[in-house]
């Protein structure tokens, strides 16, 4: 943790000598993010680079030195020129305390090992033996730490102190207090970050443990980062709760759809089943954090309801050659400029591409994404709940103000100007057309996860996939493009928005499209956007690019 740079001066550096190698750090410098810096890992259960440091597991202990002045008052110095120290017989936290000029650190002393041994008996006084029903099992530091920097015995005789177990502090975290270490780092998110000051301490001495305020509970948008920090298994998730042991789960490097935001994750995945969805660092979109509405905003992609196969009004279970087939015959009965093309916001920028190239081959005029708008909430969840709409206004399929060319739409569909109607991913209800409305038309293709109100009026529905059953790339509201990664299969004959895309072109316009791969697809894009251009998938990268200036 840097101090903070005050008029673009630039921050001093200071000589430190760690395990006897010399290092410059910036003044400010916590000693145990110095000591990170160069490799010496430091144990740690309460601190955390982003919250504030109480001091109080006492796990990241250091011997601290200081050098030894002469009369002189200048630094004595050995044979070989370096300072000689006066070592602190005791240990200190390194968690507290920032580096100084001339300070040395010993890591790995006699001292410092029995010290974390100490520290390591004292917190498994009380602790239970949970680990094989332990969710936390498999990411637990305490289980971790204790292997590396504990003792194999216990000398604890006496009965252990039993505290709250299975408590539902709020409706998507329980609480086992028995494990708490108390460390105090979810007491100090929801107070620091989430602005929700709802858990505090209660009782004292080893009777202690996490309790919420009075009449209160731990129902904040950001509580299940509570169970990301907590380094036991004492807050747990509820919907994750002893579903799936972690170290089965496939994990899978993305980002959030359910904001404008663009929350980098990691997918949890296993036989095909996403099981959870985790915050993962990155400083210039989320740093570490996300809400709870993205978090667990993936069941549907499990839904007993999914969309299995095209299917076309009239026929029996059709194959997508004959849905695109039937759409190619049912679209030459419709005049030019009869047809409208409605999009999501959730369509990834190689799917906006193509439903770009889509609107120009059948010169469609009138086309927007539909506005999913909401109240944000100044931290991470974004008033726009679209994840793309910077990349359907950069690719031309959103007008300028997204939802503008809508109201031209429905009233077209109504007043029976428009016969054909293609929507990509959304309920054409939600944009004021009716079950009637949308019966008058000759031709309705709709993409869709899920049954809606329009897929059953439509005279073709092509079967999508979920965000985590794909690949892709998109916009956040900062202007950063962000890389979407396939973490499943998706079910039965379901396929990408964008190869659904290019079948289309190539059915209504009898020509080949000329993609075998969303890579294909990307390279077209940069050929055609200057703003993608000299970019790849692969270029994107785990924490994405600059695309356009942050507003």
């Amino acid at each position: 943790m840097s101090a903070e740079v005050t008029n673009q001066q630039p921050v001093p550096l200071v000589n430190v000598q760690i395990d006897g190698v010399w290092h410059q750090f910036p003044k400010g410098t916590r000693i145990i993010e110095a000591c990170s810096q160069v490799g010496k890992f430091i144990p740690r259960y309460c601190y955390h680079p982003r919250l504030t440091s109480p001091g109080n597991c006492r796990m990241c202990m250091v011997q601290l030195g200081m050098p030894k002045m002469g009369p002189d008052r200048k630094p004595e110095l050995d044979p070989d020129g370096k300072p000689v120290h006066n070592w602190v017989p005791r240990t200190n936290i390194s968690c507290a305390q920032d580096v100084s000029e001339g300070l040395s650190v010993r890591t790995d002393s006699d001292v410092v090992k029995e010290a974390r041994k100490a520290v390591l008996e004292f917190l498994l006084i009380n602790h239970p033996l949970d680990c094989p029903i332990c969710d936390q099992a498999g990411e637990c530091r305490l289980q971790e730490f204790s292997v590396d920097y504990g003792q194999a015995n216990s000398r604890f005789l006496e009965e252990k102190v039993k505290k709250p177990k299975h408590v539902e502090i709020g409706p998507r975290v329980t609480y086992d207090g028995e494990r708490c270490i108390l460390c105090t780092r979810c007491i100090r998110f929801m107070r620091e970050v989430a602005k929700d000051d709802v858990l505090g301490i209660v009782n004292r001495g080893g009777q202690n443990y996490i309790a919420c305020h009075p009449n209160r509970a731990l129902d904040s948008n950001y509580s299940l980062n509570t169970v990301d920090l907590c380094p036991v298994g004492a807050l747990t998730s509820t919907d994750f709760r002893f579903k799936m042991r972690t170290w089965f789960l496939k994990e899978t490097k993305s980002i959030c759809t359910s904001c404008a935001t663009g929350c980098n994750t990691v997918i949890g995945a296993r036989e095909n089943i996403v099981y959870r969805q985790t915050p993962r660092e990155n400083n210039d979109v989320n740093q570490t954090w996300m809400c709870d509405h993205g978090r667990l905003d993936f069941h549907d992609l499990a839904s007993p309801e999914r969309l299995l196969s095209p299917l076309v009004r009239g026929a029996d279970e059709p194959d997508w050659n004959a849905a695109f087939a039937s759409i190619a015959s049912a679209f030459k009965l419709v005049a030019p400029g009869q047809t409208a093309l409605v999009a999501s916001g959730k369509l990834t920028n190689e799917e906006q591409y193509l439903a770009a190239r889509l609107v120009e081959a059948l010169g469609i005029t009138l086309h927007d994404i539909v506005p999913h708008q909401d109240k944000g909430d100044g931290i991470l969840l974004s008033a726009d709940r679209n994840p793309n709409t910077a990349g359907a206004q950069l690719l031309g399929v959103s007008a300028a103000t997204p939802g503008a060319a809508l109201p031209a739409i429905t009233g077209g569909v109504r007043g029976g100007a428009i016969k054909a109607l293609i929507i990509l991913g959304e309920d054409a209800t939600q944009i004021g057309l009716t079950e009637a409305d949308l019966k008058k038309l000759e031709v309705l293709v709709v993409t869709s996860l899920l049954p809606n109100a329009t897929t059953a009026a439509a005279t073709h529905v092509l079967p999508a996939c979920g965000f985590a059953e794909k690949r892709g790339s998109m916009l956040n509201k900062a202007g950063r493009l962000q890389r979407l990664n396939q973490a499943v299969q998706a079910p039965g004959l379901a396929r990408a928005d964008w190869e659904i895309l290019a079948g289309l072109q190539e059915a209504l316009t009898g020509k080949p499209a000329g993609f075998t791969g969303i890579d294909d697809v990307f390279q077209a894009l940069a050929a055609a956007i200057p703003a993608f251009a000299g970019l790849s998938l692969g270029k994107i990268g785990d924490l994405g690019v600059q695309l356009q200036p942050a507003s």
